[in-house]
């Protein structure tokens, strides 16, 4: 009863996180231009897979994938921060807020399950070569899609499931943007278990993916030993931008779930900074990294800029051969 008393009707929250920064203009400008680039690059990526015939393919499907996801997670929260940091625009209705926390959280699961995914199929690629077309085809891969999608957003249901029943006491958010621990402090209840519950779950998403990235490595590793030293360089060329990739996306979590639980103690602006660089992150080093390792999106990319090249070179050929051929004239004249 003193909860029901003590708890107000929030229909807007003050996002906080960014009130004691000393230069909230560098800091938005910063956001701003990773942003544009992540969103920018993953379009790029998704525009020539989607184009191109030859590139239907299951690896590059799942890049497809992995760049929906990146926009998706990007998207959640940087226009609320670029909005709080450059327009001074520091609310956000609760609808709003529960979006953008369940898409968040969205976003980081995906991650996850992704990079598991593209795990598996470079393993079945490199140990099972002849077979990879009819083991993993683009039908298997659609599903298999589709099935991590639903899973996902089945665990990122129990977040707003939870917060729409617990009363409010505070309408303040004390990070940068909606994610579930900013609004359950809200709350009046005890977080302590709600924190509990998402950390079963969020443990189970980051360690069961984490580890069957790290089997399947493992059992790539052990096929690599017995292989030559030709082929080895050929794995270890397709498998690099995929570790890229799981380091920049685990390595945050890694500092800020798991280190923290062994005595090391972050400030709130250094969880903030790690939630951020968590979220822009992967999603601005990810498009990059295979783009400038997959020989095929690159070759296509510069075909883009070497058909006017060709063309105005051709122009350019064109123009002085009629410049020669009425210079001879105007001479023998």
């Amino acid at each position: 009863m003193s909860l029901q008393n003590a708890s107000i009707n929030v229909t807007h929250f003050i996002i906080g996180g960014f009130d004691t920064l000393s230069r909230p203009i560098a800091v938005g400008v910063v956001i701003l231009i990773v942003y544009l680039l992540a969103v920018l690059a993953n379009m790029i990526n998704i525009m020539f897979i989607i184009s191109d015939k030859r590139l239907h393919k299951p690896m590059y499907l799942l890049i497809c994938n992995l760049a929906v996801v990146d926009i998706m997670y990007t998207s959640s929260c940087s226009p609320t921060m670029i909005g709080v940091l450059l327009a001074g625009v520091n609310t956000i209705s609760y609808v709003e807020c529960l979006i953008q926390m369940c898409v968040g959280a969205l976003g980081t699961s995906m991650e996850s399950f992704v990079l598991a995914v593209m795990a598996l199929d470079r393993f079945i690629a490199i140990i099972y070569p002849f077979q990879y077309q009819s083991y993993l085809t683009n039908t298997r891969v659609l599903v298999l899609t589709f099935i991590v999608w639903f899973v996902a957003w089945c665990f990122v249901f129990y977040m707003p499931a939870t917060v729409v029943l617990l009363p409010h006491c505070s309408s303040r958010l004390r990070y940068t943007f909606c994610d579930f621990a900013a609004v359950l402090r809200t709350t009046c209840v005890n977080p302590e278990k709600y924190f509990n519950e998402v950390a079963i779950v969020s443990f189970f998403i980051f360690f069961f993916t984490f580890i069957f990235i790290c089997l399947s490595y493992c059992g790539i590793l052990l096929f690599v030993k017995l292989s030559s030293n030709n082929e080895k360089k050929k794995m270890g060329s397709t498998l690099v931008s995929h570790l890229i990739c799981v380091f920049v996306h685990y390595c945050p979590a890694f500092v800020r779930n798991i280190f923290t639980r062994f005595g090391v103690v972050l400030t709130l602006e250094e969880r903030q900074g790690l939630l951020i660089g968590a979220v822009l992150g992967p999603c601005l080093v990810n498009p990059f990294v295979y783009f400038l390792r997959t020989k095929e999106i690159k070759q296509k990319f510069y075909k883009i800029f070497k058909k006017p090249s060709v063309v105005s070179d051709h122009v350019f050929l064109e123009t002085s051969n009629e410049f020669l051929l009425h210079f001879k004239n105007d001479q023998n004249e």
